[in-house]
């Protein structure tokens, strides 16, 4: 039996969060390994300790700097008491000095994206720039550092390979089918009451919160130009966050977006449910027409599998990552490209054919990626660290 240490402190939001539900219930199902968990106190709540993994709940700085401090001179020690036989870092950096073989999960984008930093120094924000240079080249120690890295698609992996000189693996993440479907419970009231209202309305769907790289201006820029295509019918954006700074985790302000929806004349085209509970998103996906996602830095992008398991069809950045988990289940645009990505829903939206095969495609897609493989994928590769 192997002992896995997990080290998901940093799991806090998106994929974090999605990564940690998923891995660790399917370990405590496994007779062939112990877990030893490290958890904030809020992700410590969700998770069940059983006979096969042992929670360990702190509440650890806020502050990315100190929480990197607190984790290089205290994990160590907290290691070599579990008795773990290989240590899973999940949050982009790498232990210095890990008592035991290290796998490394790298699943941030930013640190090797150019548009990002373009994107940053654009827009005036330089703190966030200087702080993303300097994460950026802990990231790449952090490669260079780990006994095995692992990222979550083929495309994150050759660019890290390219980014640090160092072979990277990849194994995809996964999706639980049964999982994501299984709660029947509605939408809140007023979410429903926002999905009544757009009856009739070609509906379009990003679920994300609100950050630059997944780049909502060229979103709403195109949504401009389809509501002058599409007359007489009307058309609803339904996004999953509100475009207002506090209302987002992390430091990216949403001001110029909503200043955006504003100069458009698309405060009634535009609709801001707000975080929607990831238990009834399904229902959210099942009452919209298509997926949208103008983003231009991703690894893996778990919205795109959800959209195509619940049979909507996707419209996608031309991004190598999206192409490699959609494949020809999508249509794509240039990321930057409002106007593409308008030319892209309108044509879609006038083709039931088109849309009828975007969906079966997109289905059979989805079965393609499983957690229960990731585990058995993963373990192998903590089993061959482990053994030497």
């Amino acid at each position: 039996m192997i002992h896995l240490f997990i080290n998901a402190i940093s799991a806090s939001a998106g994929g974090g969060l999605t990564y940690v539900r998923n891995v660790v219930p399917r370990l405590a199902d496994r007779d062939d390994v112990r877990a030893t968990v490290m958890v904030n106190e809020t992700l410590g709540a969700e998770i069940v300790e059983s006979a096969r993994v042992t929670l360990l709940r702190q509440d650890w700085p806020t502050n990315s700097g100190r929480r990197l401090w607190y984790e290089q001179s205290k994990l160590p020690g907290v290691i070599r008491r579990s008795g773990a036989d290989v240590l899973l870092s999940t949050g982009n950096f790498a232990l210095y000095q890990s008592p035991v073989p290290q796998i490394l999960l790298s699943r941030n984008a930013l640190y090797v994206s150019a548009d990002f930093l373009r994107d940053l120094r654009k827009r005036g924000d330089f703190r966030l720039w200087l702080d993303t240079e300097v994460k950026g080249a802990l990231a790449r120690w952090s490669v260079r550092a780990a006994d095995c890295t692992v990222a979550p698609s083929v495309t994150f992996a050759s660019e890290l390979q390219q980014w640090t000189g160092k072979s990277v693996a990849c194994i995809h993440h996964g999706f639980d089918r049964d999982v994501f479907f299984r709660d029947q419970s509605p939408l809140l009231p007023e979410v429903q009451g926002c999905l009544s209202a757009a009856e009739g309305s070609l509906r379009l769907l990003f679920v994300s919160h609100y950050n630059y790289y997944r780049n909502f201006e060229t979103l709403i820029q195109a949504v401009a130009i389809l509501k002058k295509k599409l007359q007489p019918r009307s058309v609803r954006l339904i996004l999953t966050c509100k475009l207002n700074s506090k209302d987002n985790p992390g430091d990216y302000r949403a001001d110029s977006a909503a200043q955006l929806v504003q100069q458009l004349g698309l405060r009634e085209e535009i609709v801001e449910l707000g975080a929607v509970p990831y238990a009834v998103l399904h229902h959210l996906y099942q009452a919209c027409d298509f997926y949208v996602t103008p983003a231009y830095a991703e690894t893996f992008a778990h919205p795109l599998v959800e959209a195509m398991a619940s049979g909507l069809p996707v419209i996608a950045s031309d991004l190598a990552v999206h192409k490699e988990i959609c494949g020809d289940a999508a249509l794509y645009f240039p990321r930057f490209s409002a106007e593409a990505l308008a030319e892209r829903i309108a044509d879609a939206s006038e083709s039931t054919e088109q849309t009828s095969q975007m969906r079966k495609m997109g289905a059979a897609r989805s079965q393609d990626f499983s957690w229960d493989k990731h585990v058995e994928e993963l373990l192998r590769v903590a089993r061959r660290l482990a053994h030497g």
